[in-house]
């Protein structure tokens, strides 16, 4: 008979994650900081997917008003409190999005008059964006939007400290070099190895296709593949401030869709920059601990990409730069591609319950590093 003086304490759930990249680590830590013991398996010795293969920007401003930007600052609390933790290269700098012509200036105007009770956003005056930055082209500004919760991580760096961070603070276990080729609840199996759990996350972007490509045929999901660029380390320690952006970038954030004059922007684009928008090009610079910078992007979508990078892509990305910025270097160190599933049916992730105790947790698009953290919080806390 139990003594009932000492109560018998619940016994302690286990999780597997599939997938140790940003959605992966998010989830392991929402279930680690309630107590489950997790394990996260990876199929590759490190994370080397779309999760370090991007600006390294946590981007509240490309979230629409209301939950999704909830999320965002809810991920951005999540991100400063680990980076102070576990020490990790962090830079609250903020963004400026850029106006050189009227329609632009006028887009930015109706956002701040849209969310300026919601969000920290002004309309800066030419003077005062370049006080921001000196790394603003200063020829025909106009002005341009400040909001200051953007945050700059070095994501080559950050998702492999947050994963030591996870393994040290919540003894959260990591199998490296182990591609999981077949789930049979509550097994998870590497070949003939196999590993058990009360429930088990599918959080390996792209790779999900490889464990149910019946679902990823059946769903609204595609690929996107992006070319991104990085220039050498600015001499003498010179910072760029803030994230730049171009005006291109406020017609590819749904963040922006509050202003009234959006579209009439949208019409100019496409007259003027017809080629942009058909590979899905949009500029914007981020500068690393190191003083590099990071640079880009495309988006081509299907479900399989020619792997070479199109050197016309990057030309057009870099002469759009130059008509917003002006660095001390403008030497490349190194381009490359990143490739991403893409919800394609208004949806911003895919969850998905498989078969009792098995979830797909995918789909985040361009948002991973954004929405990651909040998505996975919300997710355990809400059941």
């Amino acid at each position: 008979m139990p003594n009932k003086n000492f109560p018998s304490r619940a016994p302690r759930r286990s999780a597997i994650i599939i997938g140790a990249g940003i959605v992966g680590l998010a989830m392991a830590r929402a279930l680690a900081i309630r107590g489950y013991k997790v394990t996260v398996f990876e199929r590759n010795e490190r994370a080397v997917g779309a999760s370090i293969r991007n600006f390294g920007m946590i981007w509240p401003i490309g979230q629409a008003t209301g939950p999704l930007f909830e999320r965002a600052i809810l991920s951005r609390s999540i991100w400063k409190e680990i980076c102070a933790e576990a020490n990790i290269w962090h830079n609250e700098v903020g963004s400026l999005h850029l106006a050189y012509h009227d329609d632009e200036l006028q887009v930015i105007a109706e956002y701040v008059q849209a969310n300026r009770m919601h969000r920290d956003c002004a309309l800066l005056t030419p003077l005062q964006t370049l006080v921001k930055s000196p790394a603003v082209n200063p020829d025909n500004l106009k002005g341009a939007l400040w909001s200051s919760e953007e945050m700059i991580v070095e994501s080559r760096v950050a998702i492999g400290e947050i994963a030591k961070y996870l393994a040290e603070k919540y003894n959260v276990e990591f199998h490296w070099n182990t591609a999981i080729s077949q789930i049979q609840y509550p097994k998870a199996m590497s070949g003939k190895r196999s590993w058990e759990a009360d429930e088990i996350f599918v959080c390996s972007g792209a790779d999900f296709e490889t464990l149910y490509p019946e679902l990823f045929l059946e769903t609204s999901i595609t690929k996107c593949k992006l070319q991104m660029m990085r220039l050498v380390a600015q001499p003498d320690g010179w910072r760029i401030g803030p994230s730049l952006c171009g005006g291109l970038s406020m017609i590819h954030y749904p963040g922006f869709q509050s202003a009234a004059s959006l579209s009439l922007l949208k019409k100019r684009y496409k007259e003027q920059y017809g080629e942009y928008l058909e590979w899905g090009i949009h500029v914007m610079v981020s500068q690393n601990g190191s003083g590099e910078l990071t640079v880009g992007d495309s988006h081509e979508y299907g479900l399989v990409h020619d792997p070479f990078d199109k050197e016309f892509i990057n030309n057009l990305i870099t002469t759009y730069l130059h008509s917003f910025a002006s660095f001390k270097d403008w030497r490349l160190l190194q381009s490359w591609n990143g490739i991403y599933p893409k919800m394609m049916n208004g949806q911003t992730e895919l969850i998905i319950e498989t078969e009792p105790g098995v979830t797909v947790i995918n789909g985040l698009g361009g948002n991973g590093m954004t929405l990651s953290f909040g998505l996975c919080e919300q997710f355990i806390e809400g059941r």
